[in-house]
């Protein structure tokens, strides 16, 4: 017997269904996230409590010509299966297969490419307008979580919005709080008669007739506020310009279709306020939706489990062991985070120093001023951001830290290339963009106990430093205990290349930023070359890089960010001011976004795996990697 679900093959045919068999579907759906996702790996909770609201958005609107425009987008599984995808879903988040989030070139369904958070309502109201201008009559949603709503650009959006004349409908899906059954039967009764049009023309002509009379106008806006003020937030949203309506269980289809079916025809900026369910339908997620997230693949019968042997220690870890380490010795250290409590390690760090830990909400703006405000005062803030993150926060950076040039440390989480959530979550580009900074220090520890070191290290100065390192575990170097730190702007040579007496050469060295430091040793081995690890992208170890340069024919800069701009051009840019002529190769991340995918195959498709850096170097200069030399380490 076919399935429900297996017979929709975009929303038409989802349309095309009654009433009565939604209900069915939605469970259909549900139950293939979750098998989906168990054997793939994405985010789970959030998909499981957008289902309902994914069928009832496309069952009452003329999806793609109506735009849905998903904030964040890791809420769009649904949408996803439902727009033709369900097939791919196995491919999820795959090298050459579907994204974990929404993208333009993979659907028109996907009518705007998002990852970051707070910026649906800016691009729907663009959407709205644009349908204006151009005379068509479409309608433009917005999905946006309760999380992203703390975002400055939100709320920008929403001032702009409210004075536009736009088919815009803001829909706020709130998943941080429940509703009782009493409470939801009454809302949707009231949702329902508020968005209905006899509601509305009443409402507007109730409104012109005590015009006329302005205390009793005044009198009757009252009444109006309070009384829905006693089952709604209205008045917030109001005071923008829009018509609040909600809230409403956002899983209920008898709720969420008649609602979303009389807003169609509602004139104006439109707000809904839904309520769900972060995990709804398994009972796993709904009783811990942070751990189900985003989960690996797991077996949905029994759930996540720990692993039997003992995980390698990440870097995530190392940083936030590191912080409650010196938390402990320095009483003015605060941890700041903006809502990535989890994800950046800080979990712990909470629990041990509640009146020292502050996270702000996704507002990457204000975090690092806020951190600025703190470091004014004399305390020793660490901003714990993804690197992806602190691109939102550069102005602040710029203006408000470095400037000023505050002692603020950036624990830049995520750096280089992530994996499975692509090219919006990155980061590629923090190298680049903060070298250029004036009184801006960078560190690129190559391994685990390096990077212990030089969060210290960073720490100790009275100027902000960012100490950058990637997602998941490094070499497996276990951390020293204590809070020892490495001299400020200084590397090492960590091999010699030998030397032989009959060469008239002297040799490659190759010049490595952070974590390639170790698939450099490997190539190393085979290319006879003198590997340094430079520690520091900015200020750059220059003694020892013209040091290596004198004593080298050629130079391989290695970096897991951005070539263009990256801690290659400044090593290019040093021998240049130094008047040191010298061919250099630098490798890194190449001009383009680079899709997801396991993270050790897309290094290697970049060339930055030992094989690589051994293939591009031999191909660059030949005559200098000649087989057979006999390598002579040595650890300075």
């Amino acid at each position: 017997m076919t399935s429900l679900l297996e017979t929709i093959n975009d929303p038409a045919d989802l349309r095309r269904l009654a009433r009565a068999q939604l209900r069915p579907l939605a469970d259909e759906l549900r139950a293939f996230v979750l098998d989906s996702v168990s054997k793939t790996g994405g985010h789970l909770s959030s998909n499981l409590g957008t289902v309902e609201l994914t069928v009832a958005l496309h069952y009452v609107f003329n999806t793609p010509y109506d735009r849905l425009v998903w904030d964040v987008g890791h809420q769009t599984y649904p949408h996803k299966i439902l727009t033709g995808r369900r097939e791919r879903m196995k491919t999820l988040r795959q090298l050459g297969g579907l994204s974990g989030f929404p993208q333009r070139a993979e659907s028109e369904y996907d009518t705007f490419g998002t990852a970051h958070s707070g910026t649906s309502i800016s691009a729907a109201l663009g959407m709205a307008l644009a349908a204006r201008q151009k005379g068509e009559d479409r309608h433009a949603v917005a999905i946006i979580g309760d999380g992203a709503m703390s975002g400055g650009m939100a709320f920008e959006a929403l001032n702009n919005a409210g004075v536009a004349d736009g088919k815009l409908l803001v829909i706020l899906n709130d998943n941080d709080m429940s509703i009782s059954p009493p409470v939801g039967a009454l809302n949707r009764y009231l949702a329902q008669l508020m968005s209905g049009r006899f509601y509305d023309a009443a409402k507007n002509v109730g409104k012109q007739v005590l015009r006329a009379a302005p205390p009793l106008f005044e009198l009757a806006k009252r009444l109006e506020q309070h009384a829905k003020g006693m089952v709604v937030p209205a008045t917030l949203f109001e005071q923008f310009g829009f018509n609040y309506i909600g809230p409403i269980d956002g899983h209920d289809l008898d709720a969420l279709i008649p609602t979303l079916e009389n807003i169609r025809h509602l004139k104006g900026p439109q707000f809904l306020h839904v309520v769900t369910k972060k995990g709804q339908g398994y009972k796993l997620a709904e009783a811990d939706p942070v751990a189900y997230h985003g989960p690996g693949k797991f077996d949905p019968l029994v759930g996540l489990q720990k692993p039997s042997t003992p995980a390698r220690q990440t870097f995530t870890q190392v940083f936030g062991q590191w912080l409650c380490d010196m938390a402990e010795k320095d009483p003015r250290l605060v941890g700041i985070t903006p809502a990535m409590r989890e994800g950046s390690g800080l979990v712990e760090f909470e629990k041990r120093f509640p009146g020292r830990y502050y996270d702000v909400g996704i507002a990457e703006q204000h975090s690092v001023t806020f951190a600025a405000g703190l470091a004014c005062e004399g305390l020793k803030p660490v901003l714990a951001i993804y690197s992806t993150f602190l691109q939102r926060g550069y102005d602040q950076l710029i203006h408000d830290v470095a400037i000023q040039n505050l002692p603020v440390v950036l624990a830049l989480d995520r750096a280089g290339i992530v994996g499975a959530d692509g090219a919006t979550h990155a980061g590629a580009y923090d190298i680049a963009f903060l070298r250029c900074v004036p009184n801006m220090s960078v560190a690129c520890p190559a391994d685990e106990n390096e990077c212990r070191a030089l969060l210290t290290t960073a720490f100790e100065q009275n100027g902000p430093v960012a100490v950058r390192y990637p997602r998941g575990a490094g070499a497996g170097v276990a951390t020293e205990p204590g809070l020892a730190s490495l001299p400020f702007g200084k590397g090492e040579i960590r091999r010699r290349a030998a030397r032989n007496p009959a060469d008239s050469g002297k040799g490659i060295a190759l010049i490595v930023f952070g974590t390639l430091l170790y698939p450099a040793l490997q190539a190393a081995e085979k290319l006879n070359a003198t590997v340094v690890n430079m520690r520091w992208a900015k200020p750059l170890d220059v003694e020892l890089l013209l040091q290596v340069a004198a004593d080298h024919e050629a130079l391989v800069t290695l970096e897991d960010g951005a070539v263009m701009g990256g801690a290659g051009s400044a090593v290019t840019e040093t021998l240049n001011a130094a008047g040191v002529l010298k061919p250099v190769l630098q490798l890194g991340l190449p001009d383009k976004f680079i899709e997801h995918g396991d993270p050790a195959r897309l290094m290697a498709l970049q060339g930055l795996d030992a094989a690589g850096i051994e293939k591009s170097t031999r191909n660059r200069f030949p005559a200098l990697c000649l087989p057979g030399r006999q390598a002579l380490k040595s650890v300075a």
